[in-house]
């Protein structure tokens, strides 16, 4: 109630100032015609003194002085018309200064209405790293998310056969027989998340996990953890955020858990932790990365909730070839082999001169010229890329990597 009573005083002060300044007609102590006055005196001894100097003629001063005059007589009389107001009709004057104030006042309540948060007291950032551990700590488990949130079962995919599912319960009897079996139960999480079967497929992951023990890698729990989340409809548990933080503590750049940890950082009232984690990934990513989708319709938004000036990048065109498709071309016969690969990387060079593109992009032409065997193209295009993203760690560090594969950096 005190800001509003703070806001409200400081609204009506500011239109009662703009308001009396419409009534009186004037700014100061006299009226605007006073103050030409002045002006026009000051001018006719400026012309004086530029007399004496030789700086104007006779016959100019003259002519200026005539002019000058003219408008001291048209002032003089706009004073004495205007007296004390100005001139400035008092009821016109009321009339606008009612119009005023009510713009102020009114127009900066209904702006904080639409931009601001009626009803909510301040939020300094250790009040609000305070309020997200406590949402932290009271963090559904699996389970009880399971049970909340778990999305509707809509019976089997369209498409599914009788046969589809007898060789699913086959796999399953399998593995309750050898639950050791790690093929067989990558085989099951594979097909109960087909099936839609969540719940059930995040449990054969956590049963792969614990059969692999040490050997149990990042891309492990991220899936482990991505299936916990998929079971949740998107709610990110307090054991699906464990699972995220195993795997980065066995592989710090893994995208997938990156990007559910971020999702998790948003649900506690993080952004600016969640922008960290999603602009760093989307940096890094390529366009056909399944999680660039969902971070480039969120990360503006998150952005401002962190307080962060952020510019999305423009979406790359098609991409150049990559290592993968140079190897892939091994079936042709050489002339066309080279023709098509030389084709490709032509067709990024220009667009990458033209238009301009990601770090992947530079960091894939660098790579290509590099299988091409064309080293002083690659490092020509090195030498750009250092220019290009001189001023962005991070992508800088994805071209290099391809420069120093390709053996041209420095």
């Amino acid at each position: 109630m005190a800001f509003w009573i703070i806001v409200a005083a400081l609204a009506i002060g500011v239109g009662a100032i703009l308001g009396l300044t419409l009534m009186r007609g004037r700014v100061g102590e006299a009226p605007p015609a006073a103050y030409d006055l002045d002006v026009y005196r000051d001018q006719l001894r400026e012309i004086d003194r530029d007399l004496k100097r030789g700086v104007l003629e006779a016959e100019d001063a003259e002519r200026l002085r005539a002019e000058i005059s003219r408008k001291i007589l048209a002032a003089d009389a706009q004073l004495r018309a205007g007296g004390e107001s100005g001139g400035q009709p008092k009821a016109l004057g009321i009339v606008m200064a009612g119009v005023v104030v009510a713009l102020v006042t009114g127009g900066g309540v209904l702006l904080y209405s639409q931009i601001g948060a009626p009803g909510y007291g301040d939020l300094p950032m250790a009040t609000r790293i305070a309020n997200s551990e406590a949402a932290r700590a009271e963090r559904l488990d699996q389970e009880a998310a399971e049970a909340r949130f778990a999305p509707q079962d809509t019976g089997l995919p369209d498409g599914t056969s009788d046969d589809y599912m007898a060789l699913v319960e086959r796999l399953r009897e399998t593995v309750a027989e050898r639950p050791n079996d790690q093929q067989g139960l990558r085989f099951l999480v594979r097909s109960e998340a087909a099936l839609g079967n969540m719940e059930a497929a995040r449990t054969a992951q956590a049963q792969l996990i614990e059969v692999k023990g040490e050997a149990a890698t990042a891309e492990d729990y991220a899936t482990l953890a991505e299936l916990m989340i998929n079971a949740t409809s998107g709610y990110v548990s307090r054991d699906a955020e464990a699972a995220l933080r195993d795997a980065l503590d066995r592989d710090p750049r893994a995208p997938t858990a990156r990007f559910y940890l971020g999702l998790y950082m948003t649900q506690i009232d993080r952004p600016d932790t969640a922008f960290r984690l999603w602009r760093d990934l989307l940096e890094e990513s390529t366009p056909d990365a399944p999680w660039v989708p969902p971070i480039r319709a969120g990360i503006e938004e998150l952005a401002a909730r962190a307080g962060e000036r952020y510019e999305l990048p423009s979406q790359a065109g098609a991409p150049g070839p990559s290592a993968g498709d140079i190897e892939a071309a091994g079936e042709m016969d050489p002339e066309a082999r080279q023709e098509m690969i030389r084709g490709m990387v032509a067709g990024l060079a220009s667009r990458l001169a033209d238009e301009g593109g990601t770090a992947e992009d530079w960091a894939r032409l660098i790579n290509a010229y590099g299988v091409l065997g064309e080293t002083d193209r690659a490092r020509r295009i090195w030498t750009e890329a250092q220019a290009v993203f001189a001023d962005f760690p991070r992508r800088l560090a994805t071209v290099r990597a391809a420069a120093e594969n390709a053996g041209v950096a420095e």
